[in-house]
């Protein structure tokens, strides 16, 4: 949360408190600004409801009314990415990130089955790495109108697990070849060749079906969910071997120093 902590998000909540009697038409100026046609519809849904339940005679669609307010207000928060934007991520020397845009060119195929050649390792080029999920996000944000529903969402699910896999990485190297270059190829290939894929598509044709059936959107909803995938298991494996190892350590101190010698310094020397 506190990664939305800033001055144009706290305004919005504040006037989301002093405006709380319109709750029930938040959704649907949520959906209008971020131009999302399902947001709006669902959102004039909540605002319907509400007039026609205080336009009831004897107040007998109060309850109607209500609900709507609490229903148009849980949603609100749940589409919070939306209306609060999280703070773009800075470089640890202070300095806003700024991400340069790549030449447009066809994107190659991405082959899951490659072999897995040494990588750079990523305590040396987590600020690459950082920089390159930045880029990610700033894209995706900038053309969320353009996204499918959720979407942008998944997007930024994805950027935080494999910036907090970055992070651990930083901290304390796990040294394994393959799961390094699996990090930095979701960070700067995978990725970013789905978001630009789709995004080199015209607008006008997102809805096409190709000859596997399945239309522009389609496909980005399925790689993205795919990509999701991967991320929650880079993030799984990378702090499971983190208690792992703590463990081990554990296990080792335990034995080392778990008896002390009676009256005397215990050097583990037998």
């Amino acid at each position: 949360m506190l990664s939305r902590f800033t001055r144009g998000n706290i305004v919005k909540v504040v006037l989301a408190f002093v405006f709380w009697l319109f709750a029930a038409f938040y959704v649907l100026i949520i959906g209008m600004g971020a131009k999302n046609k399902k947001v709006m519809l669902e959102g004039g849904l909540y605002a319907v409801l509400f007039i026609g339940a205080f336009s009831l005679p004897n107040g007998s669609g109060a309850m109607l009314g209500l609900g709507s307010m609490v229903l148009s207000a849980v949603r609100s928060y749940m589409l919070r990415d939306l209306w609060l934007p999280r703070r773009v991520r800075k470089l640890r020397s202070g300095e806003a990130v700024q991400i340069p845009t790549p030449v447009a060119a066809p994107a190659p195929p991405i082959q899951f089955n490659q072999p897995y050649p040494a990588a750079t390792p990523v305590a040396g080029a987590a600020d690459e790495l950082s920089t390159a999920l930045t880029w990610v996000s700033v894209q995706a944000k900038q053309n969320k109108h353009r996204l499918p529903a959720d979407t942008y969402v998944t997007i930024l699910e994805t950027c935080q697990m494999l910036d907090s896999v970055i992070d651990a990485e930083t901290r304390q190297p796990s040294g394994d070849a393959r799961f390094e270059y699996e990090l930095e190829a979701m960070v700067r290939e995978y990725l970013p060749n789905v978001l630009q894929g789709f995004l080199a598509v015209p607008p006008s044709m997102v809805d096409n079906r190709q000859p596997n059936g399945r239309t522009p959107n389609e496909e980005l909803v399925e790689q993205l969910r795919l990509l999701l995938g991967q991320a929650e298991t880079l993030h799984s494996t990378r702090h499971n071997q983190t208690s792992a190892d703590l463990t081990t350590t554990g296990n080792f101190l335990r034995e080392r120093f778990g008896h002390h010698q009676p009256g005397g310094f215990d050097f583990g020397i037998k």
